[in-house]
């Protein structure tokens, strides 16, 4: 089979990690051996690599073509224009993707059927794509797209116009298939196929080398939150708790605009000798911390399936999560950690301290993560796409 894959969550050359869960999940159905595919990863136009433009410079160096584990990535460009072009966001993406697309058939891949990630306005987009070049295509859902921005009218009546007119719905949990449902999207038209985990990069690493790395020396417990440091993932909440929780140490892994609330925090609660707040920690670098930590703690405000959590439980680190969204359908037994019922402070603190007074055993939690390893996702993929093109040769 021949497949585009298409979305603006891709990772780049300036954003590795970006989007990474697309790009594990497309790498994982190409080791089958029956797929061959492309990508196109579309990113906005900005004027050039000018430092007015603050982070949003970084744009302009992304490379027009570029390889990452072997596959073909194209960014073509196209307008986005703050604020007041949200709602023609899709069809902008739509057009300055549409090039690059028939460029790809020129060339002489001539593939099969489109292959989105996220809904808004990724999934929308390629509605019309699919459209305009005669294509079947498959959105599958991730979460933001349908928690809030689902929850806005006119860009919820674009998601409901694109999943009646996909020929394939996928979400990544349970929790997000509901929300589908909600939209008025028939149930049995949705695959649950959730995100799996690279059991062989990330596995156990020897913990005390693991901790130095961090700078964490001595017996005190140790906590890590992973992620964009913005408000969705809760680590405000998280600080707020650990005066409560005497002489734990805290590694805040991630870059983003609370960084300055967070760091005022800590000075605020006098948290300086306990938290690191360490950056951005590469990806290959994520097994090393989640190996340093004794607990993973997610205070997310909601998420479609967070793959942190199957990443530090292949390490072996039991998990901390609030029970929202995709979370309860990861954390299903003890030895992958404990949901607590909010993200209060206080709720944290007594989680905490109940998960790090009983920790389960790592290889226990270790084993726990192997029950979710890509195979069966893989299989999903191949089974949903190739009954789409059947239908499509038998003009159905």
């Amino acid at each position: 089979m021949r497949i585009l894959t298409f979305s603006t969550l891709y990772p780049n050359a300036t954003a590795p990690q970006f989007g990474v869960f697309v790009e594990n999940r497309l790498r994982q159905l190409l080791a089958s051996g029956e797929v061959e595919a492309r990508v196109v990863a579309p990113v906005p136009w900005v004027p050039g690599d000018y430092g007015w433009l603050g982070s949003y410079a970084r744009l302009a160096r992304i490379p027009a073509e570029e390889h990452r584990h072997g596959i073909a990535v194209r960014h073509p460009r196209y307008p986005q224009l703050p604020r007041i072009g949200e709602t023609l966001h899709p069809l902008g993406l739509a057009l300055g993707a549409l090039p690059a697309l028939r460029r790809l058939q020129r060339e002489g891949f001539d593939f099969e059927l489109i292959d989105a990630h996220y809904f808004y306005p990724d999934g929308v987009a390629a509605a019309l794509l699919a459209r305009w070049l005669g294509k079947p295509f498959v959105v599958t859902a991730r979460g933001t797209d349908l928690v809030t921005i689902a929850k806005h009218p006119l860009p919820q009546r674009m998601i409901r116009a694109a999943a009646e007119a996909a020929d394939g719905l996928i979400t990544v949990s349970a929790s997000l298939a509901e929300e589908l449902a909600g939209l008025g999207i028939a149930r049995e038209r949705v695959t649950v196929l959730r995100n799996g985990v690279d059991l062989a990069h990330f596995r156990p690493a020897e913990r005390e080398a693991a901790r130095a790395r961090f700078g964490v020396s001595g017996p005190a417990p140790v906590l890590a939150s992973v992620g964009h440091l913005i408000p969705r993932k809760g680590n405000e909440w998280i600080l707020r708790a650990l005066p409560a929780l005497s002489g734990v140490r805290l590694l805040i892994a991630g870059q983003g605009p609370e960084q300055a609330l967070l760091e005022g925090l800590i000075r605020e609660l006098g948290l300086a000798g306990r938290v690191t707040l360490l950056g951005e920690v590469a990806h290959a670098e994520l097994s090393q911390l989640y190996s340093a930590a004794d607990v993973l703690v997610l205070a997310t405000g909601h998420e479609g399936w967070p793959n942190v959590l199957l990443e530090a439980m292949a390490c072996g680190t039991p998990v901390l999560a609030n029970a929202v969204s995709g979370c309860p359908e990861i954390v299903t037994a003890p030895e992958a950690g404990r949901l607590m019922p909010d993200r209060q402070p206080a709720t944290i603190a007594a989680h905490a301290a109940a998960l790090l007074a009983a920790l389960p055993d790592r290889a226990a939690t270790r084993r726990y993560a192997e029950g979710f390893s890509w195979e069966a996702t893989t299989r999903g993929q191949l089974d949903l796409f190739r009954a789409i093109l059947a239908r499509r040769r038998a003009g159905g």
